[in-house]
């Protein structure tokens, strides 16, 4: 017999089922609520209301934890690459060796773009910002595509998602290309996802490029550690748009606009603009720190804390390792990794930030990678798009997958104008 939850309501006891995860996280179903009541709940932001079961991603950040499909994240950064990270989300299962190599043809044989699709890129100004351009080409698949829309064909959505996987590093690139005023660099299908992407952001025709194999090693890392994270802005609103049936392209590119916000996905570029802004004012580290802490300031540090961990963020962890290697690798002399580094350790021994937990997050330590690789500020978030995709695809997947699925349509409490009385132009 399944547990209940008793709400004593305007004097009316009333009994609504506890829903427990395989992971002992309880919820009440409210689902009856209205219905019985004519009541709805108001939950601003959704901050306290699930709204869905998912069987991807388990995140308790109470405790720093974080596992796709029950792999911890830690084992799947030391031990897997971005691709077979995609196909573990997406179809709930580490590849075996045949799959694996299967899913990795099917992804370099769709690399390119439809040479229609490139001309696109003429029409935006150079100093267009590489999200909406992302966002912008995603949408027009929709249109180059037309066979493979139809989400409730699976043969239609698994070409869909082989495309999306293929093209969007190309369509990444290309952002990048036409900011610079650089030629279109062709993928090339012998390379790694990872290679062919760098291969396709800095490589010219009239010289050869290898992509530094730390480079290659660290966007990796990235892109697994930023594949999924649960019911977050993004993927909330890829669920939302797909519940009314609106193709995967459609999906992705209304989550690519979501996670375009400063909020969420920017919040990388966020932190590099603060270290600029340290620097530009003398580099002094301690007097932007006393802002921070000043009640009365409205500085904030960016890159610190994060709305769900309330202890280390575990992807933090992984990064942060990496991008000490990084930098001491390359010697870089840049004042802002050094600003960065200072900031790192008021953090991680400030009693004011220790006792409210406010770790360096992923944000603050892929921010400073990204630099140290050379990426322009305006790619942070294409590529924290790019490594968010499988997740997105595999929520879509698994919604429409879902007998339970319908389409998002939350309620609200009207606080506007009562009734009011027509008033003819002439008299207004």
């Amino acid at each position: 017999m399944s547990k209940m939850a008793k709400i004593d309501c305007e004097g009316h006891e009333l009994e609504f089922p506890v829903v427990e995860g395989t992971e002992n996280e309880k919820a009440i179903d409210i689902s009856a609520l209205r219905k019985q009541t004519g009541l709805i709940t108001i939950d601003e932001g959704y901050v306290n209301t699930g709204s869905t079961q998912s069987g991807i991603t388990f995140l308790n950040g109470e405790e720093g934890i974080l596992r796709y499909r029950g792999y911890p994240i830690e084992d799947l950064a030391k031990n897997c690459d971005f691709v077979e990270v995609a196909y573990l989300l997406i179809y709930g299962e580490l590849p075996n060796q045949t799959e694996l190599s299967d899913f990795r043809d099917s992804i370099r044989h769709h690399t390119m773009l439809h040479e229609d699709m490139r001309l696109f890129y003429n029409g935006f100004p150079r100093d267009a910002h590489p999200m909406a351009i992302l966002s912008s080409v995603v949408s027009a698949m929709s249109t180059f595509y037309q066979d493979s829309l139809d989400p409730h064909d699976p043969e239609q959505v698994e070409i869909s998602i082989r495309r999306l996987m293929a093209k969007l590093p190309t369509i990444a690139a290309y952002s990048h290309n036409k900011s610079e005023g650089q030629p279109f660099a062709y993928p090339q299908n012998d390379l790694s996802y990872c290679e062919n992407f760098l291969q396709m952001m800095f490589s010219v025709p009239c010289e050869p490029y290898k992509a530094d194999p730390t480079f290659v090693e660290a966007l990796n890392m990235l892109l697994i550690v930023h594949a999924d994270h649960e019911q977050n802005c993004s993927t909330s609103t890829v669920r939302m748009v797909g519940s009314a049936d609106s193709n995967l392209f459609a999906s992705i590119s209304a989550g690519i606009c979501a996670l375009w916000g400063p909020l969420h996905g920017g919040a990388n570029e966020a932190v590099v603009s603060m270290l600029q802004q340290i620097q530009e004012d003398g580099g002094d580290v301690d007097k932007y720190v006393a802002m921070a802490k000043d009640k009365e300031n409205g500085f904030r540090l960016m890159g610190f804390g994060h709305r769900v961990y309330k202890n280390f963020d575990p992807r933090a962890k992984i990064i942060k390792k990496a991008c000490d290697q990084l930098l001491n690798k390359l010697d870089l002399d840049d004042p802002l990794f050094e600003i960065a580094q200072r900031l790192e350790k008021v953090a991680l021994e400030d009693e004011y930030f220790v006792k409210r937990k406010l770790y360096p997050n992923v944000d603050f330590y892929s921010g400073v990678i990204y630099r140290a690789m050379g990426i322009p500020v305006g790619m942070f978030t294409v590529l924290f798009a790019m490594g968010r995709l499988p997740g997105w695809i595999a929520h879509w997947k698994e919604m429409h997958e879902s007998p339970s699925k319908r389409i998002c349509r939350p309620r609200q409490i009207y606080n506007g104008p009562n009734v009011r009385e027509f008033v003819s132009i002439e008299n207004r």
